[in-house]
């Protein structure tokens, strides 16, 4: 039973359509009424049905004063991680530091190619991971005049650092297969799996995958927080997040408690699903206490 010490915190994930440019803004402020603590967005620069994601969180950072936002995940094929880096730093001092930073190390290469990103083999992906945490990390580090970072794939020689984020951003790494956990485990600040691709029943197996790497690397396993992208419906069904919501509470109060998942990110395109996720779920998740206890 891993115990790492989070609080836990719920946030939403919108899906960013351009039709509907303003649902969008209208379910990140809600989720900041209700007290939620993040808002998620996609990135797919290849697909025109969706709104740019840097430039939709700038805007969200604007329309908000206190909920944390972030790329989920970043797509790092087409986004040149020396950019990237200045890019979440600036928007995190305009938004007082509350800015985090998912990252992915590429899919859907035919639709990368097309838009004018390269093309890579897993292991050349995951490579270029790595190489690119290094390389963000190091821009954002104030006391460097210098920067030389990366490798092969992505790499700065010679670039100047900054701007400095206005805190120390998180970077959470969207990973299933066991190289990728590995490098979680040993570098990352969070693992970001989504319930689609990441059932609960293999949590278990992937988080001792994070630990060990995380141990074999000095590190402790809390260093890396735990999130979880889930969909559901408050219906009557017997799977998971599919009943009232007590049942979704107990279901993600079990997850948090038996594998550590500290964060649990709601897909959600309707008002009141919103509503019900912060007003009746997100009280119950934080507060809750087995029977008995």
């Amino acid at each position: 039973m891993p115990d790492y010490g989070h609080d836990v915190h719920l946030g939403i994930f919108p899906t960013p359509t351009s039709r509907e440019p303003a649902r969008v803004v209208r379910l990140a402020r809600l989720a900041e009424q209700l007290g939620l603590d993040l808002v998620a967005v996609q990135d797919h620069p290849y697909q025109p049905a969706f709104l740019d994601t840097w430039t939709l969180l700038a805007y969200l950072g604007a329309a908000t004063e206190r909920i944390h936002l972030a790329p989920d995940v970043a797509n790092l094929p087409l986004r040149p991680p020396a950019v990237l880096a200045r890019a979440v730093a600036s928007l995190d001092l305009l938004t007082s530091g509350r800015v985090s930073l998912g990252l992915g190390a590429g899919a859907f290469w035919d639709a990368v190619v097309a838009m004018g990103g390269v093309r890579r083999a897993p292991g050349e992906a995951v490579e270029g991971l790595e190489q690119a945490i290094d390389v963000i990390r190091e821009l954002w580090d104030p006391t460097r005049r210098h920067v030389r970072a990366g490798g092969d794939v992505y790499a700065v020689d010679g670039a100047k650092p900054g701007p400095a984020p206005a805190h120390d951003v998180p970077i959470w790494v969207g990973a299933a297969r066991p190289r990728m956990l590995r490098l979680t485990g040993r570098l990352a600040d969070g693992w970001l799996p989504s319930a689609s691709w990441m059932r609960p029943e293999g949590l278990a197996a992937a988080n001792a995958a994070i630990d060990d790497a995380a141990r074999a690397a000095g590190r402790s396993p809390a260093a890396v927080r735990r999130l979880y992208n889930v969909d559901g419906s408050f219906g009557d069904g017997a799977g998971l997040l599919d009943g009232p919501a007590e049942v979704w509470v107990e279901q993600l109060a079990e997850l948090a408690v038996t594998e550590g998942m500290g964060t649990f990110i709601l897909a959600a395109d309707d008002e009141d699903k919103v509503r019900r996720w912060g007003a009746e779920v997100a009280p119950g998740v934080r507060s809750w206490r087995p029977s008995g206890a």
